[in-house]
């Protein structure tokens, strides 16, 4: 993935200097289906920063002015022109709008730059922050899966199977909400 810049951002592979800010928001993941990333340690940072600077998959989203790392984006491709994304940002950076420059970014980059057809994102039924956000940008939503996936358990060590929306949007649909 090429480096992009928005106003106030850089979205750019991972580096080594982004291990404590990677630590900052995955110490405790605020959403169920970022628990598999789930650290404790520096070095668990270290670690994941190493796999993820090699995988174009993982996006770092940094402060432009200071390099800071405040969050991630995901695009995986599926074949031939499709892509599942999604993000995941610390909650000290919330309610200033990085979010959304950086999914506009993305989107813009992965329909014009990658020929993407049509971008996907699951969002659990509790998550809101990421409903309005796939709502921001037009996004579908295409259904309901009930009781999806289990990410976590119970107190009693029984699997919490969550209740999963598909958010869609077309490339066409994209350029002409653009084009507004």
């Amino acid at each position: 993935m090429q480096n992009i810049e928005t106003q106030r951002l850089r979205l750019r592979h991972f580096i080594e200097a982004d291990a404590q800010g990677l630590l900052e928001y995955l110490r405790q993941p605020r959403v169920n289906c970022f628990l598999d990333d789930k650290i404790n340690t520096l070095q668990e940072a270290q670690l994941k920063i190493q796999k993820r600077s090699k995988d174009d998959s993982y996006i770092a989203v940094c402060l432009k002015d200071t390099n800071e790392l405040i969050g991630e984006l995901f695009a995986l491709k599926e074949e031939p022109d499709t892509y599942c994304v999604g993000w995941n940002f610390n909650a000290r950076f919330e309610g200033k709008g990085y979010a959304s420059e950086s999914v506009q970014a993305l989107f813009q980059y992965l329909f014009t730059q990658m020929q993407a057809r049509r971008l996907y994102a699951y969002v659990e039924d509790d998550n809101y922050r990421s409903q309005k956000l796939c709502e921001r940008f037009k996004m579908r939503q295409e259904g309901c899966f009930v009781e999806f996936v289990s990410m976590t358990t119970y107190e009693d060590g029984t699997p919490k199977y969550e209740n999963t929306f598909q958010y869609a949007l077309l490339k066409k649909e994209w350029l002409q909400h653009q084009s507004m």
